[in-house]
């Protein structure tokens, strides 16, 4: 059986929401096995109460913190942040940044990696978030993986939607009261379940 991680950060539970259907299209591939985990938070509980984040992150509070050492035993991780100016999380960042010894004994090399998002509206990081978190994986020798147009979600023009081939999206609004539409999540299935027929290919 080979895992796959879905390692995340949300605060207002639309990343959180979207890594439950990427664990959905993971469990979905025979010989694979989603696990899911959350990056440690790195605001303060005051901080994320004037933020309004304390209610909806009750959503998630069940799920395990990840740390560094959850990334050795997987044939993937499939990474989901929110968008800060362009780019990933800095509670995302900073774990990633905690992963020196991995990366001297490149543990991940050759391992699937894939990458996930959240915005506030269509124009604000939906692919260079993607696109910049795919350094850190690169440095890290991962196999990057996207969101191909197979999935035809991603081609529409009649609403606004999320995802792109670099990875499944959604638009959280400026208020972040829109919750992931039905062809985010089934991006973020599709994706899930690409990962995970790719790293079940590569363990055998």
């Amino acid at each position: 059986m080979v895992k796959v991680l879905v390692l995340f950060y949300s605060l207002y539970g639309h990343v959180y929401k979207m890594a439950e259907a990427v664990a959905e299209g993971i469990n979905r591939v025979d010989g694979a096995e989603a696990v899911l985990r959350q990056v440690p938070e790195t605001l303060s509980d005051e901080v994320i109460e004037k933020m309004r984040g304390t209610e909806p992150r009750k959503r998630f509070e069940h799920v395990p913190i990840a740390t560094p050492d959850d990334l050795l035993d997987v044939g993937g991780v499939v990474f989901g942040t929110p968008t800060r100016f362009g780019n990933m999380s800095g509670q995302m960042k900073q774990f990633l940044d905690s992963t020196g010894r991995i990366w001297s004994k490149k543990a991940l090399l050759g391992k699937v990696g894939s990458v996930f998002v959240s915005t506030s509206n269509q124009h604000t990081g939906q692919e260079s978030t993607i696109l910049s978190f795919h350094i850190t994986l690169f440095h890290h020798g991962m196999v990057v993986v996207g969101l191909p147009y197979s999935f035809e979600g991603q081609l529409g023009t009649d609403v606004v939607n999320g995802c792109s081939p670099y990875g499944a999206s959604t638009i959280a609004g400026g208020d972040g009261k829109r919750e992931p539409s039905k062809v985010e999540l089934n991006g973020a299935r599709f994706q899930g379940e690409h990962v995970a027929k790719i790293a079940v290919k590569l363990a055998s």
